[in-house]
């Protein structure tokens, strides 16, 4: 080629190589960006109530010894969760007396105070003292206010449901059993704000600790 010789031009990829390309582009990029916009996706309240709340524990419910945990999303009950031990407490024939005859759906605060006597293992779970229709200003020290729900007839917290990895499952169920065959119950660590929303944080079998 001569000092005059024009540069050559480089091929042009041909259309149909671009778009293929293109396509396989996308297919990564897609499944990583959802992936993002799931873990963005989570409610902001729920990481400011586990930085920023206040430990407690609640007591269960039993649960089926046959089949206490089942599939990867499990369900729990409280003792805080029965109209019937609500409505003895200060405030809570109010509420739950009506609620009972004529169900609909409001917020309420719930009251609990820390247990004076400190478990060696397993925590003890913080008791009911009151109900609020409004969210309490005059709490104790050893006081937290808990934020609820009435749907009709039931009570939530949002705390009613947590993730159990499936290789931990079996043996959390063995626990469940064990334990409650001796009489007892399990109990579960939450975290409550300021606002009185809660997150589950663990569940205590006995001395053991499953975290969720």
């Amino acid at each position: 080629m001569t000092p005059d010789s024009p540069t050559p031009t480089p091929p042009r990829p041909e259309a149909s190589s671009l778009s293929s390309n293109g396509i396989g582009a996308w297919r990564l990029w897609v499944p990583l960006l959802l992936q993002a916009a799931l873990v963005v996706a989570v409610p902001a309240h729920h990481a400011y109530t586990y930085l920023t709340g206040q430990r407690i524990v609640l007591q269960t419910l039993p649960a089926d010894p046959y089949d206490p945990l089942r599939g990867h999303y499990q369900t729990l009950s409280y003792e805080i969760s029965r109209p019937d031990r609500l409505q003895l407490l200060p405030g809570g024939k109010e509420l739950f007396g009506q609620s009972r005859r004529n169900p609909r759906h409001f917020s309420f605060f719930l009251v609990l105070e820390a247990p004076i006597v400190k478990a060696v293992t397993a925590p003890m779970p913080w008791q009911p003292v009151r109900i609020s229709a409004k969210q309490p200003t005059d709490l104790a020290a050893n006081q937290i206010a808990l934020k609820g729900e009435v749907r009709g007839q039931r009570i939530a917290y949002g705390i009613e449901r947590y993730y159990m990895p499936e290789e931990r499952r079996d043996r959390v169920n063995n626990d469940i059993i064990q334990v409650q065959n001796r009489g007892n119950n399990f109990v579960v660590e939450v975290r409550v704000d300021d606002r009185g929303n809660a997150v589950p944080v663990s569940l205590w079998v006995g001395d053991r600790n499953y975290r969720f």
